[in-house]
């Protein structure tokens, strides 16, 4: 984290998340979580949703299910395929190979329509690094496990997303997996397919990004705080690039600030 309100504001790179859920015991909706290397430039030991930088040309779906199965193991295809199978490819992938040959040796593709979007964030002004990220949800194939991958990520998840926000600060919950948390939460309780419709419902909403403002706050810990778009100071207090929430907008509300304690983040209202 490296915040100056001052600096020249760096262009985000784009970039796509993939929020895959799966069915506990009792049929709520379980997320999956992966923990970022401790030596990893953004986001360090954090638990966050898979993801990555989109390649030059790329479609952020394809961005979101290329990141999906290098971090988690997870591939988004039109056909069954094994652990064992998935897990051979992901070693060649790694070495070099391209997703699209490997899929072919199967006669297989990649099956795209199934993750909506549900969220598009953009990293502070403030920030050294910036991302244009755009969130989407999705449901675990079937006989599919995911898995870290010993290298970018060294720990994993499946959790409730109750359970999650109860646990934000010990698995140091970044501003926007905290936030998608709050927001699916409650749908979570009745089910994966509750809250993948709940994607396509929001999904004509995703514009303008939630880019967070810095706003000095001395009273705070670590003296300031990130305004989101529907804060009622987020222009006037806030600093750094972003547009505001028109009054009403369906994906305002709730709590509408983050601030830092004890090296974690927690969100709270105006």
């Amino acid at each position: 984290m490296d915040f100056d309100p001052t600096r020249e504001p760096a262009t985000p790179r784009d970039a796509a998340t993939v929020i895959l859920l799966r069915a506990d015991a009792q049929r709520q909706a379980e997320v999956f979580l992966l923990r970022r290397h401790r030596g990893a430039s953004f986001m360090a030991q954090s638990f966050v949703f898979p993801g990555g930088i989109r390649d030059e040309g790329e479609d952020l779906r394809r961005t979101a299910a290329r990141e999906l199965f290098e971090e988690a193991g997870v591939l988004l295809a039109d056909r069954a395929l094994s652990n064992s199978q998935l897990e051979t490819w992901r070693t060649r992938q790694a070495a070099g190979e391209v997703l699209e040959d490997l899929l072919s040796e199967a006669q297989a593709a990649l099956s795209l329509e199934g993750i909506v979007p549900f969220a598009h964030w953009i990293t502070p002004s403030a920030e050294k690094r910036r991302y244009s990220a755009l969130f989407f949800v999705g449901l675990l194939p079937e006989g599919q496990t995911p898995s870290f991958d010993a290298k970018e990520t060294v720990d994993e998840l499946w959790i409730t997303p109750r359970a999650a926000l109860e646990r934000a600060a010990e698995l140091l919950l970044p501003p926007p997996q905290i936030r998608c948390l709050e927001e699916i939460a409650t749908i979570a309780e009745a089910g994966p397919e509750a809250v993948l419709e709940f994607a396509r419902e929001r999904e004509a909403h995703l514009e303008p990004p939630i880019v967070p403002r810095y706003a000095e706050a001395p009273d705070l810990a670590e003296g300031f705080m990130l305004l989101l778009p529907w804060d009622p100071d987020y222009e006037t207090l806030g600093q750094g690039l972003g547009e505001a929430f028109w009054a009403g907008h369906p994906l305002g509300g709730g709590p509408s600030r983050f601030t830092r304690q004890d090296g974690a983040w927690r969100s709270f209202g105006a």
